[in-house]
């Protein structure tokens, strides 16, 4: 995988309707540090063009003849070094969105998402980072908000997070963005992200989806962390 530095991050645009391709193709090429190569019409094609064409992020289409884009999605997450994955659907339900996540998709975006958003989300990608719309973001939060935490003891390896890196995954719960986080601290932003991928490292979590699903689960979400 690459963040670009060596060169474009490489886009495989999968999406079974041309227009929609021709638009997304549109969009990542305008990006100086994007480059799409190669296109995929269905699911079985969106995996042969992942052989053929190595990818750093493909751009998933959910509703896509053969085979879906998340079962797709839960293929190439069984072969070796996959891509990252970022789902792009007209189609915001949840059960999309959980599915999704499941199967080891690294974000989720709407087809409707500025262009800028669906750029941010590759990039975002490439480095590694999971990346949802807002949209997206306030129905996972509000899915886990209105339920209640499942289980009330601490989760493996919080006792390891320090009082900043609680406060940290506490913001990330209530959905807050790096800049949004770093506001609230009166931090960087380049350091937030530090204290996220450490937060993400002693939890076991794969991406910032994953840590607002537990910090809601455990109710870590309700109050900021107490250190006395």
């Amino acid at each position: 995988m690459t963040d670009g530095s060596h060169g474009p991050v490489r886009v495989l645009v999968a999406d079974d309707e041309p227009l929609v391709r021709a638009g997304l193709r549109l969009v990542v090429d305008a990006a100086a540090d994007l480059a799409v190569v190669g296109e995929a019409a269905s699911g079985p094609e969106a995996l042969a063009a992942v052989e053929r064409h190595a990818p750093d992020v493909v751009l998933m289409d959910v509703q896509m003849p053969g085979l879906d884009g998340i079962a797709v999605t839960r293929t190439l997450h069984e072969r070796p070094a996959p891509p990252r994955i970022v789902i792009v659907t007209t189609f915001g339900l949840d059960a999309y969105l959980h599915q999704a996540l499941q199967a080891g998709a690294d974000g989720f975006v709407l087809k409707d998402s500025p262009a800028e958003l669906i750029q941010q989300a590759v990039r975002s990608a490439a480095a590694g980072e999971a990346v949802l719309s807002p949209r997206m973001t306030r129905r996972l939060i509000e899915r886990y908000t209105s339920a209640p935490a499942t289980d009330p003891a601490p989760p493996d390896g919080y006792q390891d997070l320090t009082g900043r890196e609680r406060e940290v995954l506490h913001l990330i719960a209530q959905g807050l963005s790096n800049a949004e986080i770093g506001g609230e601290l009166f931090i960087s932003e380049g350091t937030v992200k530090t204290h996220v991928t450490r937060v993400l490292l002693k939890l076991r979590l794969r991406d910032r989806a994953q840590a607002i699903v537990l910090a809601h689960r455990h109710g870590l979400h309700r109050e900021p962390p107490r250190f006395a």
